[in-house]
């Protein structure tokens, strides 16, 4: 990886007839032309849009430095040439590192968000995953500099990452997350996260924003997922428990996993702690997992 530039997010597959990768890289070069060009003028060979265009969808199509950028708009040249003005051809990867060593980070993070709020609403993006994940290899032992710690908002079915926001360590994703949701238009779609995301305050935010959110419930809520597990473990027990709104087996990798799966409507349960502070909750899905391995079987249970 060339020295100062950022790592790739992973590779984009759009999978959708809504819109063609052209339409979606014309809206990209669109969003780019709005970006003050710090060059000289004479020194100006190549339009600065074309150059921040290739530049995205070189690292989309998992380029990892300035000269992979060049060897991207070589090889799609004359892809590339049906959108974009190329009069002196494909920029050099100098011209490419130039450029970013130059051009105002706001700006461009600004013009990208704008970007990723287009393909939310025109890809038709419908579950949103919200996830915090530490970049391998980012650590740094002589300075003692810790692995750089990512949150993420991917768009599951796309196979794409709408928004990153870099975080100091994994407690601070309680307050990284509600700024990646800002940068989002999140209506109709349904976000997820894990435990450290289930938070009051970020629930009332997606549904402020017109989404439905799907939370994972553990001991950081020690009371509510008490209570939830002893009336779980007590239905159960007294033959209560309703039939699994889902069952599957699936057998693969020498296991046998069997999943049930309950949808309980929240007036159904006894009143929960604190229910009326999580906005919109209407429903406690449990998901029962049984591994049968060679060897031993594994069984978990998530609310």
């Amino acid at each position: 990886m060339s020295q100062g530039f950022p790592p790739p997010c992973p590779p984009a597959v759009v999978r959708t007839p809504l819109l063609s990768s052209l339409a979606l890289s014309e809206r990209l070069r669109d969003c780019f032309a709005r970006i003050a060009d710090p060059r000289v003028e004479r020194t100006r060979l190549h339009q600065l849009s074309a150059i921040l265009t290739i530049s995205v969808l070189s690292v989309l199509a998992g380029g990892r430095g300035w000269e992979e950028m060049e060897v991207y708009g070589l090889s799609k040249e004359p892809w590339l040439s049906t959108f974009l003005a190329l009069p002196n051809g494909i920029p050099s990867a100098d011209t490419f590192r130039r450029v970013f060593e130059r051009i105002q980070p706001q700006q461009f993070e600004r013009c990208f968000e704008q970007w990723v709020q287009q393909l939310v609403s025109g890809l038709g993006i419908q579950v949103i995953a919200i996830d915090g994940k530490s970049v391998r290899g980012s650590y740094d032992r002589e300075s003692g500099s810790k692995a750089l710690h990512l949150v993420s908002a991917w768009a599951t079915e796309h196979r794409l990452v709408l928004a990153q926001s870099k975080v100091q360590a994994k407690s601070n994703e309680i307050t990284a997350i509600p700024a990646l949701l800002e940068v989002l238009d999140l209506k109709g779609c349904i976000v997820t996260l894990d435990a450290m995301g289930a938070q009051k305050t970020i629930a009332a935010q997606i549904r402020q924003a017109q989404a439905d959110y799907i939370l994972c419930l553990k001991v950081n809520h020690p009371t509510l997922y008490q209570q939830v597990t002893t009336w779980f473990e007590t239905t159960r027990t007294q033959g209560h428990l309703p039939t699994p709104t889902e069952q599957t087996t699936e057998a693969a990798h020498h296991r046998i996993e069997t999943r049930k799966v309950w949808a309980i409507a929240i007036a159904q349960l006894p009143p929960l702690y604190q229910a009326e502070e999580w906005v919109g909750l209407q429903t406690l899905v449990i998901v029962e997992r049984t591994r049968h391995l060679w060897n031993r079987t594994t069984h978990e249970v998530h609310f």
